[in-house]
């Protein structure tokens, strides 16, 4: 469930004081963005919409990933998006283009999610992995680079 924008604030806040940074004006502007985005966004993307010089997103998205707000998506050409950390949205899985960086959010099923869960879980098991969350990431090209 994805909170309203004061509890996603709040969130964020708490979780840059425990590293020891400060939630300045300029990340909240970026959390405000991709929370409004609401999609894996690029560095172009979020220079289209805020008013930041690009050396300051690269260096304040960096501080929030430390602080686990956001979570950089990287596709096979290393090309990188930002999205809102999973738990601060809701869980959800990645379809990224091989030719043009694109990711798009999906959700699959419950009854599917449940039995990745319990595959993974299983998998886990038996080599004696600490299983603690899963990502899955299709990789393929979109219908504009088909």
């Amino acid at each position: 469930m994805v909170p309203r924008t004061a509890e996603l604030h709040e969130l964020v806040d708490r979780r840059l004081r425990a590293v020891g940074q400060r939630y300045t004006q300029q990340r909240r502007t970026l959390v405000e963005a991709l929370h409004r985005d609401g999609k894996p966004s690029s560095i172009t993307d979020l220079l289209a919409h805020v008013q930041l010089p690009q050396s300051s997103i690269y260096r304040n998205l960096t501080v929030l990933e430390q602080a686990g707000a956001v979570r950089r998506v990287v596709t096979e050409e290393d090309f990188a998006r930002y999205e809102l950390a999973e738990d601060l949205t809701e869980h959800h899985h990645h379809l990224i283009c091989s030719s043009c960086g694109r990711v798009e959010d999906v959700t699959i099923p419950a009854s599917l999610e449940a039995d990745v869960d319990r595959t993974l879980e299983g998998v886990a098991r038996r080599t004696g992995f600490a299983s603690i969350s899963h990502r899955l990431d299709v990789i393929g090209t979109c219908s504009d680079c088909a």
